[in-house]
């Protein structure tokens, strides 16, 4: 059984900071899960673009607002709490966030090792 209290995990390695983003990597691949799990800040009026070209992901809104852009489709979608968006075609995306930063859970599939950050093309690299 596994036990981690989220604020023992933004006060290690386990926090990764970018300049639009935190994310509190609390599940990893040395976990042996076969999925990680993160709780993700994505701060007031910031835009990310992001391509996991590597990883799946699915993400809950837990509180604060935003919106998410398909870059294949031009569509924009309002991101509240209670909503879920899946990443299930490697979707190439725009993350903004709204006029309060957004907290979200995360997994990822595969599993990230934990202190990846988004490459020039806005992916994490492949897990071994």
């Amino acid at each position: 059984m596994i036990i981690r209290q989220l604020q023992d995990c933004e006060n290690s390695e386990r926090c990764v900071k970018a300049e639009t983003w935190q994310s509190v990597r609390m599940l990893l691949a040395d976990d042996k899960m076969g999925f990680s799990f993160h709780i993700t800040t994505i701060y007031a009026g910031t835009e990310t673009p992001i391509h996991y070209k590597n990883h799946l992901e699915s993400v809950y809104c837990m509180s604060g607002n935003g919106s998410i852009k398909d870059l294949a489709t031009g569509e924009v979608h309002q991101i509240k709490p209670g909503t879920l968006y899946v990443l299930d075609q490697h979707d190439k995306h725009i993350l903004m966030g709204g006029t309060e930063d957004m907290h979200l859970a995360c997994v990822f599939n595969p599993p990230v090792t934990g202190r990846e950050v988004h490459d020039a093309d806005g992916a994490y690299p492949a897990s071994d």
